[in-house]
């Protein structure tokens, strides 16, 4: 099994078989060998900086119903709510004071209608805060629209395949849903000039082993800037509420995993993995995550953007919330890192 990793590590690439023993192997040992060496080549590419990209959910308005989603169109229990153009910018203003050199703007997906309202923002916020990233997470769109957002300044785009098997696909959306144009947004991403970033639900219901190796091998192929990873959670007024949650030693072990298959990629520690347990984000850092999403968004909408029961919000709202987590960082020997933190592969 050492070998295996070793090989990982030098060939950035595996057979079926041996994801599959990484993957299922409960030998303690080979797992901290596992994440020591992805901790390895990620401070070899980052250093023992984390960087920080400021969360502000736009919206939980959305079109989709996703059998997984708190937010999904045929949630009737949740306040539905869409920030003002200002109260954008104010998040903005506050986290660029803060330190934020990223801000990361998701919601639910919206139709076609409110594509100039997003690139006036993004425009807006280039114009702002000139120094500043931008990602944009809003889910599927023509590629005219993501040609239109990209020009008006956004620089990052996160759209996650969620699986990359057809068949658990249809397990977990509806039947209006399409495994294969979901995989042609993000190939319209990378012709419209992003820093494209995707990624999967762990442990998600009816997944499988072979399912994620079908995952691994995909971003292996795709190369993709950014990999977001979390545990499922399940939220109780969906179909799929009633399953059990993923696991964080799961989700860490796939960070390990990539880290060491794709040394450039940006991956975050997610709210999810704070939300299962208070160690979460650490534990994901410790795996070869370095990247935290601190939320920006006003308070009184957090809990409405429920897209999992319970989520943890990282309360990095005031320069007291960004110095807790500074000191938290430094019980592991780590730092923030304040700049954009662009993908070495860029």
């Amino acid at each position: 099994m050492i070998s295996i990793i070793d090989k990982l590590k030098d060939k950035r690439k595996l057979t079926a078989e041996e994801y599959k023993a990484l993957l299922t192997t409960s030998d303690p040992q080979i797992v901290a060998y596992l994440t020591s060496q992805a901790r390895e080549v990620a401070q070899g590419q980052f250093g023992k900086g984390i960087y920080l990209r400021g969360l502000i959910e736009l919206s939980n308005v959305c079109r989709n119903d996703c059998f997984y989603c708190g937010i999904r169109r045929s949630n009737c229990h949740v306040s539905r709510y869409t920030l003002t153009r200002e109260q954008v910018l104010a998040c903005c203003e506050h986290g660029y004071q803060i330190g934020f050199r990223t801000f990361v703007l998701q919601g639910g997906e919206w139709g076609e209608e409110r594509t100039t309202w997003i690139a006036d923002l993004v425009h807006d916020i280039k114009q702002g805060w000139p120094d500043c990233a931008i990602t944009l997470s809003l889910g599927e769109h023509p590629l005219d629209t993501y040609t239109l957002w990209r020009k008006a300044g956004a620089d990052r785009y996160l759209l996650r395949h969620e699986t990359h098997n057809a068949s658990l696909y249809k397990l977990l959306h509806p039947h209006e849903m399409s495994h294969s144009h979901r995989l042609q947004c993000l190939n319209w991403l990378k012709e419209s000039g992003y820093q494209v970033g995707t990624g999967i639900m762990v442990g998600a219901p009816f997944q499988t082993i072979g399912s994620i190796v079908e995952d691994i091998s995909f971003l292996i192929d795709f190369q993709p800037h950014m990999i977001g990873l979390g545990p499922f959670i399940p939220q109780h007024d969906t179909p799929l509420g009633r399953f059990p949650a993923g696991t964080v030693d799961m989700t860490a072990r796939l960070y390990a995993i990539l880290r060491l298959a794709i040394p450039q990629a940006l991956i975050p520690s997610t709210t999810a993995m704070a939300t299962l347990t208070p160690d979460g984000r650490l534990r994901g850092i410790l795996a070869g995550a370095n990247v935290v999403m601190p939320n920006l968004s006003p308070t009184d909408t957090r809990k409405m953007y429920a897209l999992y029961d319970n989520k943890a919000a990282l309360g990095a709202e005031s320069v007291q919330g960004v110095q807790t987590l500074a000191e938290e960082l430094s019980t592991i020997g780590y730092h923030i890192d304040w700049g954009r933190g662009d993908s070495p592969a860029m």
